[in-house]
């Protein structure tokens, strides 16, 4: 198996860039921060197979040995990521084509299209011989399949597997003619192969068509990969299989779905915010993956997640590299950990001299061991061997929030009432407000069971098919409690519009129904009338047995209600047609959960103290990051684990430090 009693340290390892010498230092340097476990192969395709059917894999057994003998376990890639020159010059129609219907070139990665036999069958061969060669290498961990997959194509090939794929979701054409309301626009289809990929068009294209395209590729990326697993299973089934998530609007990927075919639900992240943003970003994806890895192949006791990629010591923001203070590189990796990864794993290990990607950020920079990055990297090793103790806990959380991937998808669609319209924006926004309070939670999708959680919080979840208002209606009928923004219930799953007033499909749990929506323009604010702003949206809100709990001040909207509340059942549905300000929003969120019977994980925490709390039977961690620039003291009893010292009382966690407390029992 791929654990080895310790939590994963390393990360991406490319030995093909460098010299056996290099290979040798690198991998005592690798003991020296008590690294663990390495991917090896990502990009390698064109250096294991530089000619059709020709392998060199002299480079590779020796990259194996040497690792095998450092007492360093492999996370073996299949490079299928990035196919070697001679495969696109070979098979050129297996090259992606953008929905302008530019054929791109190779001479980067993701030069292909998942949906082209020829590429499929490369893929294939490939992964086989890798099984056969070192599916019972002594170093072997697991398998990482693949890189990232997100890669979409508007090929002739795509095309073909889009219409036999909206054939078995839709049956008939008649069915999908409704679903995408091909009446407007004079789009009805009488035959088959008049549907194509939504290429570009002269003014807006149709919104189903577009959402089940998302969901198409989706499908087809994960049938590329199960291929490549059930290659890898076949040959040792003792091996898990995963591939590496990658996060962003663009990708074309159902995660939570996809959590069903891996063995451990592995994610990369890179937040994009420097202030606290880039903390607040980063406890979003482990609660992400740990929803996720819900729907996975787990033992039944923790999620089994694992961050497979971050960056040392570098914040990718629009524009520019902000190099990582001293501590955060840690901070961000024991915040990972606390919410439920199995390790921390960086790419990558040692910086390249060249390539497109030589600055991106590495444990041995540039500058070589002598260095910060590095320093830093041997400490957090040791940290990771301190707390390894955790690796059973299971986050505890009272509190959910619902994800869904389509809803996200579809309001990427153009035609929308505002262009600032984003489901993930909405769910951060949602996260963000509960994390500055100190709550700790969980992300489920709909149709997950959520009787464990008090409030259950739907952010934009715009999609809302019969099964999952129903969903939310027994929970709240059972005694939970919701919190429902803007946007959530308005459209079914095929993205048509509900008729008769908004939110459609939840206007009876909530006792309201929207008339009009008001979108607000950037950086326009409505006043509240409990103090804060809204931003984003507003709406004309007529209760039908709803409470007012915040109206709005000024405006056309003035007196009508912005925030409502409604018993339903045992429970109570919230309503909030207005994007809160940030204090506004967290203060809101106490409210709420203070009425569903919630409260912080550690109520003393100040701001700035991210608080977090794994449990595996009798014992329990609490875990304590200090995002501030001074020193904390919180209440807390037991031994932290970071210093090996007991705590009595309370423990004083250092400025940009952390505690991890091994509890004292009750």
């Amino acid at each position: 198996m791929w654990g080895d009693g310790r939590l994963c340290y390393g990360g991406d390892w490319n030995p093909e860039q460098w010299s056996p010498q290099v290979w040798r230092e690198d991998v005592a340097l690798m003991r020296q921060a008590r690294v663990n476990l390495v991917s090896v192969g990502v990009f390698a395709w064109s250096r294991l197979e530089p000619a059709p059917g020709r392998y060199t894999f002299d480079w590779l057994d020796e990259v194996l040995d040497l690792l095998h003998d450092g007492g360093i376990r492999v996370a073996l890639a299949t490079p299928t990521a990035s196919p070697p020159p001679w495969f696109s010059l070979a098979h050129p129609g297996a090259l992606p084509v953008t929905a302008d219907g530019v054929r791109l070139h190779h001479g980067s990665r993701d030069t292909y299209c998942a949906a082209a036999p020829a590429y499929r069958t490369a893929a294939r061969r490939i992964t086989e011989v890798l099984a056969d060669r070192y599916a019972t290498h002594p170093a072997l961990a697991m398998w990482h399949v693949h890189n990232e997959y997100g890669t979409t194509c508007h090929c002739e090939h795509a095309a073909t597997a889009f219409r036999s794929w909206l054939a078995q979701r839709h049956g008939d054409l008649d069915a999908l003619n409704a679903a995408w309301v091909t009446s407007f626009w004079s789009q009805h289809y009488s035959d088959w192969a008049q549907i194509s990929t939504p290429r570009a068009t002269q003014y807006l294209a149709n919104p189903g068509q577009l959402l089940d395209f998302r969901r198409f590729w989706s499908d087809t990326l994960l049938a590329a990969y199960v291929e490549q697993r059930d290659l890898l299973r076949a040959a040792n089934p003792r091996v898990p299989v995963t591939t590496n998530y990658v996060l962003g609007g663009w990708v074309p990927v159902d995660h939570a779905r996809w959590a069903r075919e891996v063995d451990l639900v592995a994610i990369d992240h890179y937040p994009s915010a420097v202030d606290g943003g880039a903390e607040e970003q980063t406890a979003l994806a482990a609660d992400l993956a740990r929803g996720w890895a819900r729907h996975g192949a787990g033992d039944g006791t923790a999620p089994a997640w694992l961050l497979m990629e971050s960056a040392p010591n570098h914040i990718y923001t629009p524009g520019r590299m902000h190099t990582k203070e001293p501590g955060r590189m840690a901070r961000h990796s024991l915040s990972h950990i606390a919410r439920g990864s199995r390790g921390a794993m960086f790419f990558q290990w040692r910086a390249p001299a060249g390539g497109a990607e030589r600055f991106h950020s590495a444990l041995v920079p540039h500058a070589g061991p002598d260095s910060r990055v590095f320093r830093e990297a041997v400490r957090l090793g040791g940290i990771l061997d301190r707390i390894a103790e955790v690796d059973p806990g299971v986050v505890e959380a009272s509190v959910a929030i619902v994800w869904d991937a389509a809803s996200g998808w579809a309001l990427q669609h153009p035609g929308l009432p505002s262009a600032s319209l984003d489901h993930h924006a909405e769910v951060s926004a949602a996260h963000r407000a509960l994390w500055r309070a100190g709550y700790a939670c969980d992300v489920v999708v709909p149709g997950d069971a959520v009787e464990a959680y008090r409030l259950l919080v739907l952010p934009a979840l715009y999609l809302t098919c019969d099964a999952t208002a129903d969903w939310v209606r027994r929970h709240v009928r059972h005694g939970g409690h919701v919190l429902v923004t803007w946007l959530s219930g308005v459209a079914d799953e095929h993205a048509r519009v509900r008729l008769g007033g908004y939110p459609g499909a939840l206007r009876d749990l909530l006792g309201l129904r929207v008339e009009e929506f008001h979108p607000l323009a950037e950086g326009e604010q409505v006043l509240l009338s409990r103090g804060g702003t809204g931003r984003v949206w507003s709406e004309t809100v007529r209760p039908a047995g709803a409470e007012t709990v915040t109206a709005y001040v000024g405006g056309v909207l003035d007196g009508l209600p912005a925030v409502t509340r409604h018993r339903y059942g045992a429970g109570t549905a919230w309503y909030v047609s207005t994007r809160p300000d940030d204090e506004t929003y967290r203060r809101l969120m106490v409210e709420a959960a203070r009425a569903a019977g919630v409260g912080p994980v550690c109520p003393a925490a100040p701001p700035g103290v991210e608080a977090v709390r794994r449990r595996a039977g009798e014992a329990s961690w609490l875990f304590l990051v200090n995002h501030t620039d001074r020193p904390q003291r919180i209440p807390a009893d037991g031994v932290d684990l970071l210093t090996d010292t007991p705590v009595d009382g309370e423990v004083v966690v250092p400025a940009g430090g952390a505690a991890v407390v091994r509890e004292a029992p009750d």
